[in-house]
């Protein structure tokens, strides 16, 4: 294995601006021709650009039974870097550049192996996956060429751990209607948007906080992250709007929990519930992980504790295909300025890549 190699895949990868947002970025953009470059003729290769940035590459050599997934898209750059965020600068064992960790480090692994061996091998590289409104997955599913594989890698960053579980993500903007008017009539109580709202979330942490087993327990994640409504202190509030978010545990449900959520508004109250992003947790509901730990087994590859963190794993769980999550760098190290991945994870994603790809059938 070449760190060369990899660090020079990571260097032009980091190179290509896939900040999201804005996610200006088509089917044509430079790094998709890059992969197609580096990965050579011996793969089939189909880019599908779905618009507004949204764009799935997918290169497959043979008739592999594993898929490995990247996203390539970034968070955006932000300030304080040490250095230019789009270039790559390696230093005392770490590489740093926006996307090192998350996760670019892996496509470059991932497109070494290619350039390395003859073995088949399936990539799915996407552009959407930071921030809600991601589709490339989905759409990919949709097109039933993902049915025939056994088993899928996402490779977010796990310290190189298999992790087979993690939490779900629900987004919601829900906004409660009232009938503006003078505070001193008695309807005010019932009324007034921002009684039903806070009515409501009262109702709503207490349900978050009945599903934990002790007060150090996450649970169910509630969080109401902005609150908004009415015009002034003696007026009626026609309107209030809060948008919030959960993180529920593998397995469970999140159409069943906003379910539950919605009967905590109280009685007689009007609400619009807007759900801008749900992301099932891995497993998904009603599924299990007990073929992605069998195929874990099967390897020797080191299994991790569950993540609070969510992934695109979840999207394939849901369709009925087990997937890991398993990748070089830490959690900690992505979305931060002077963002880094250390070299020994670089490496330990290649030897753990390359069992998989050389066991592949």
């Amino acid at each position: 294995m070449s760190m060369d190699r990899i660090l020079g895949h990571l260097a032009a990868l980091v190179a290509c601006d896939t900040q999201n947002p804005p996610r200006a970025i088509s089917g044509d953009s430079e790094i998709f021709a890059y992969c197609s470059l580096q990965v050579g003729d011996g793969f089939n290769i189909r880019t599908w650009d779905h618009g507004d940035g949204h764009v799935s590459w997918f290169a497959v050599r043979g008739e592999p039974k594993i898929l490995f997934n990247v996203h390539l898209d970034t968070v955006p750059n932000g300030d304080g870097w040490d250095g230019d965020p789009l270039t790559l600068s390696v230093s005392e064992g770490r590489a740093f550049g926006r996307g090192a960790c998350d996760i670019k480090g892996a496509a470059s692994v991932l497109l070494a192996l290619a350039q390395e061996t003859d073995d088949p091998l399936a990539l799915l590289f996407t552009s959407d996956e930071e921030g809600a409104g991601g589709c490339c997955v989905t759409k990919f599913l949709e097109t039933g060429l993902a049915g025939h594989f056994q088993q899928v890698i996402v490779a977010e960053p796990t310290n190189c751990q298999a992790v087979l579980g993690h939490r779900g993500y629900l987004s919601v903007k829900t906004r409660f209607k009232g009938i503006p008017g003078h505070s001193s009539e008695a309807r005010a109580l019932r009324g007034n948007a921002i009684h039903q709202l806070s009515t409501w979330a009262a109702a709503a942490l207490k349900l978050a906080a009945e599903q934990k087993d002790s007060e150090d327990d996450p649970g169910t994640c509630l969080n109401i992250g902005v609150v908004e409504g009415g015009t002034k202190s003696n007026v009626i509030a026609g309107h209030a709007f809060v948008h919030w978010s959960c993180r529920l545990l593998p397995g469970s449900s999140n159409d069943e929990f906003l379910t539950a959520i919605k009967a905590c508004a109280p009685m007689g109250a009007t609400a619009d519930w807007e759900v801008p992003f749900r992301g099932e947790p891995l497993p998904a509901a009603g599924k299990d992980d007990l073929q992605s730990n069998d195929y874990c087994n099967s390897l020797s590859l080191p299994v991790g504790a569950p993540v609070d963190f969510w992934t695109e794993a979840s999207l394939f769980s849901e369709a009925g295909l087990p997937a890991i999550v398993l990748g070089p760098g830490h959690i900690a190290q992505a979305h931060v300025t002077d963002e880094w991945v250390a070299l020994d994870q670089l490496e330990k994603a290649h030897e753990l890549y390359t069992r998989m790809v050389k066991n592949d059938g």
